[in-house]
């Protein structure tokens, strides 16, 4: 298996300083603190957009509630009490000019025609006045009473939910009337009112229902993007939803088939590349074995084999694992068959497994990214500890040693493909400076990353994140 640990050294060779692009940033995009008014208002589209209906809606509702209560209902409500406070007026203007004898026959015929029920207490007088209400209802019939009444008065509208009780003032005997509370109230309020809500409902319900269709397909799409980021197969193919939305499905599509098709092309050009430099490697040494043992011969045997040796670290490093498929792996059990062939080949290492962890990963190119990373480590320290870490999110693996370490403002650099942080190139004292780069460029195509920070056991720890 290849790998190519980078130095801790000193700073870079001057051919290096304007070279390489910077490493960018990694792939997560930073999420700044929310302000009050975005931490009240929802986070998801489909949140946002039902708010979009709610709103005006509940606007409408709240002016046109107001305005049939400040202009429709209180004219009609106060209508309904100055019919009946003219009728009772109506009724002590017609007593007044009735004899005795014909009052019962005329209370009658009033309660008869006016739906209400007049009746005569002789003697009585009215109870001291109480605490008097303050609602709509008692406000308007104390006000129409004392304009066309004009009598002392006194009412009840609390005691019976069906009646009101009114009685009037006048001399030597009070007039007593029980009102029917459907000739002062409307039930157009009522249907006025459940209408509102019951349309309210429905429309909401119609709304939510097709904005989970619309939404539905932005969270397939994202699924996508984000699995095939992640080097898995896309799982939809059938394109939903509204016209923008079909178009974003569509340019997805067609930057996956662009990029699987530069894939697909680079891996068979670099197949071929790597048997056309094969072929002459093996040709060099097969003739260096026939030339025996001469002191030079052994120096250009070395060389090719620093050769070979190059030739499959930079393709590696340029092939990538873009054309593995991702299964779905336990690991703990890889991490083990790392840590014994890691020990096989003298690595010192101590392994501290996770408890069953199952992630979709690409086995070989993670094998190459935690296999650099040991060799790294076993290069410039002395003890390797490997340990996997579940995490919220997935599962971090970490990679320490008691070596040097690498100095904080020099860590991203270190990632930068063909950086050595040594100053010299001789092979002994570090590798190509891709065994990083290499381990960074998996890590990202599983939808993770690679950082770099100080060990707890004095040297540095290499964390490799892995999401599910």
């Amino acid at each position: 298996m290849s790998s190519a640990p980078i130095d801790r050294g000193a700073a870079a060779p001057a051919g290096f300083v304007g070279g390489p692009p910077a490493d960018p940033a990694p792939d997560r995009l930073e999420i700044r603190p929310r302000r009050l008014i975005k931490r009240l208002l929802p986070r998801t589209m489909f949140g946002r957009s039902l708010l979009l209906i709610v709103m005006p809606l509940v606007l409408v509702q709240i002016i046109a509630t107001w305005v049939f209560y400040t202009r429709h209902w209180e004219t009609v409500s106060f209508r309904f009490s100055s019919d009946v406070a003219g009728d009772i007026g109506l009724m002590i203007d017609a007593m007044h000019y009735t004899p005795g004898a014909a009052r019962d026959r005329l209370l009658k015929t009033g309660s008869a025609l006016t739906d209400m029920e007049f009746s005569l207490e002789p003697g009585a007088t009215l109870p001291p006045p109480g605490p008097q209400g303050d609602s709509l209802l008692e406000n308007q019939l104390r006000q129409t009473l004392s304009e066309r009444v004009a009598r002392p008065f006194w009412f009840d509208a609390d005691s019976n939910p069906a009646e009101v009780d009114i009685s009037v003032q006048l001399p030597n005997e009070v007039l007593a009337v029980r009102v029917p509370r459907k000739r002062l109230y409307t039930s157009t309020t009522y249907i006025f009112m459940l209408w509102m809500i019951g349309s309210s409902l429905i429309f909401l319900c119609v709304a939510a229902l097709f904005l989970r269709n619309q939404v539905k397909s932005l969270r397939r799409l994202a699924a996508a993007a984000d699995g095939f980021g992640k080097g898995r197969p896309v799982t939809f193919s059938k394109v939903e939803g509204a016209l923008e939305v079909r178009q974003a499905a569509m340019a997805f599509f067609q930057m996956r088939d662009r990029i699987q098709r530069q894939v697909r092309q680079r891996t068979e050009m670099l197949a071929g590349v790597s048997h056309d430099l094969r072929t002459p490697l093996t040709r060099m040494k097969l003739a260096l074995e026939l030339l025996g043992d001469d002191p030079a011969v052994a120096e250009l045997k070395s060389d090719v084999v620093e050769m070979e040796r190059l030739v499959h670290i930079y393709l590696d490093f340029a092939r990538g694992e873009g054309t593995e498929t991702p299964v779905d792996t336990d690991i703990g059990a890889l991490l083990d068959d790392m840590a014994t062939a890691a020990r096989r080949d003298g690595t010192p290492l101590l392994l501290s497994l996770p408890p069953q962890t199952v992630v979709p990963v690409r086995r070989d190119a993670l094998r190459r990214c935690v296999n650099n990373l040991i060799v790294n480590a076993r290069q410039y320290g002395n003890q390797v500890w490997l340990t996997g870490l579940p995490v919220e999110d997935g599962i971090d693996i970490l990679v320490d040693d008691d070596g040097p370490g690498i100095p904080a403002e020099d860590r991203d650099r270190a990632f930068q493909p063909f950086v050595r942080l040594d100053a010299s190139r001789n092979p002994a004292t570090g590798g190509s400076g891709l065994g990083l780069a290499i381990a960074r460029d998996v890590a990202r195509s599983h939808g993770g990353d690679v950082r770099l920070e100080t060990s707890p056991r004095g040297g540095l720890r290499a964390r490799v994140h892995l999401p599910r």
